[in-house]
């Protein structure tokens, strides 16, 4: 099994950045995709930004050019840089790890507790 712990999260004025970061541990070899998924208060939870195991990414129209996800392979970690936040990015980010099958059925994933950001105007 895999376990998920964020850090990073804070209290950033709009046009700021900050760092989260995303610490995986047990079979992380089985992960196939890891990254970064948000949920703002009375909203449904949302895709960010994701990281393949092969390197390849994919961004939320809404935070592309101003975040940018990577990973540390050697530390088992993850990382979403987010830079000219905007109010609207306030929200509770959760990383998020999942396996998927060969033919794309998704066997398992797995939630961080996730980290509060909140933009200041």
């Amino acid at each position: 099994q895999v376990q998920l712990v964020e850090s990073g999260g804070g209290l950033v004025q709009a046009g700021g950045s900050l760092r989260l970061s995303c610490a995986a541990s047990g079979s992380t070899s089985s992960i196939n995709v890891i990254g970064w998924y948000r949920q703002a208060p009375g909203k449904q939870r949302e895709l960010v930004a994701t990281i393949g195991s092969a390197g390849s990414t994919n961004y939320a129209d809404s935070v592309k050019g101003r975040f940018t996800i990577s990973r540390d392979n050697a530390k088992n970690t993850v990382y979403l840089q987010m830079n000219r936040l905007k109010p609207e990015d306030t929200a509770v980010y959760y990383c998020n790890a999942r396996r998927y099958r060969v033919d794309l059925v998704k066997l398992w994933d797995v939630w961080g507790q996730g980290t509060q950001v909140t933009v200041s105007s």
